[in-house]
């Protein structure tokens, strides 16, 4: 970590849970979304409802886009106090995606829909022209 970084405590940041000043704590940085609540595609009132809080995991639920990931850092402030700080998720969430997404290649929901559509493109075609 380097001394230009700007550290807070939780304490510090659940006061800052309102419209004309947000927070969120995502993996133990600190990202002021003030400016980007009505920009949210979401809906600002997701981020109002974890604004001064850890936002990690209904962050990660979401499994939000990299390109969403990317913008985030334009919003970072700073990150919290060694104290404060909980395991970092980033990278068992990462591992966490990709597991899921070699898993449903071989899921029997990958092929139940194009099996169910090709049953009922059959019988409409049979219904239609017999």
């Amino acid at each position: 970590m380097g001394d230009d970084i700007k550290l807070f405590t939780r304490e510090e940041l659940k006061s800052r849970n309102k419209r004309t000043d947000a927070v969120l704590i995502i993996h133990n940085c600190v990202y002021d979304v003030t400016k980007f609540l009505t920009e949210h595609p979401g809906g600002e009132e997701v981020l109002l409802e974890k604004a001064g809080q850890d936002a990690t995991e209904p962050f990660e639920d979401v499994s939000h886009s990299s390109d969403a990931r990317s913008l985030m850092k334009k919003y970072k402030i700073g990150e919290l106090v060694e104290a404060d700080r909980h395991q970092d998720r980033a990278a068992y969430a990462s591992e966490w995606s990709n597991d899921q997404a070699k898993d449903q290649g071989n899921s029997w929901s990958s092929w139940l829909a194009p099996l169910l559509l090709g049953v009922a493109a059959t019988l409409l075609y049979r219904y239609l022209f017999a």
